[in-house]
């Protein structure tokens, strides 16, 4: 007889969704600078967006896209402290930036009615890290990498 399966508690429900929003985001390298507080917004928890909040440290080229990126640190630490992204994939936290705020509203418009109002936290599954330490959207991923 297999024993029960067990989750840790806060592990996000993967429920993949599709992104239309993020691979056609138009966000140039320069918007975000060393020292920002970002989110990387990976689903939704409680019926509002969530995901991982992060601090640019420094430029860094984002091999999955071979295009400028940056280098961000996770203020918890944990197992991936250091990640590379593609600007992209980022969200001010640290101040209010009109580009990022129509985009979080975008976002927003179309994740949301899809997810009831409840406490679980759901990953919709569009970002992986690759052995380099890469955040790499789904849509970005490559079969030569």
């Amino acid at each position: 007889m297999l024993p029960p399966s067990w989750t840790p508690p806060n592990t996000p429900a993967l429920k993949p969704t599709p992104d239309p929003l993020t691979p056609d985001r138009d966000i140039t390298h320069q918007h975000f600078q060393p020292g920002d507080q970002v989110v990387v917004l990976k689903g939704v928890a409680g019926g509002d967006l969530w995901g991982d909040a992060m601090h640019v440290v420094a430029p860094s080229w984002h091999t999955p896209t071979d295009e400028d990126g940056w280098r961000l640190r996770d203020p918890d630490g944990g197992q991936q402290t250091y990640i590379t992204a593609h600007p992209r994939y980022l969200v001010h936290l640290s101040r209010r930036c009109p580009d990022c705020i129509i985009y979080m509203r975008a976002l927003s418009d179309y994740l949301l009615p899809k997810f009831p109002a409840t406490e679980e936290v759901t990953d919709c599954g569009w970002y992986t890290t690759t052995g380099l330490n890469q955040l790499v959207h789904s849509s970005d991923a490559r079969s030569d990498r």
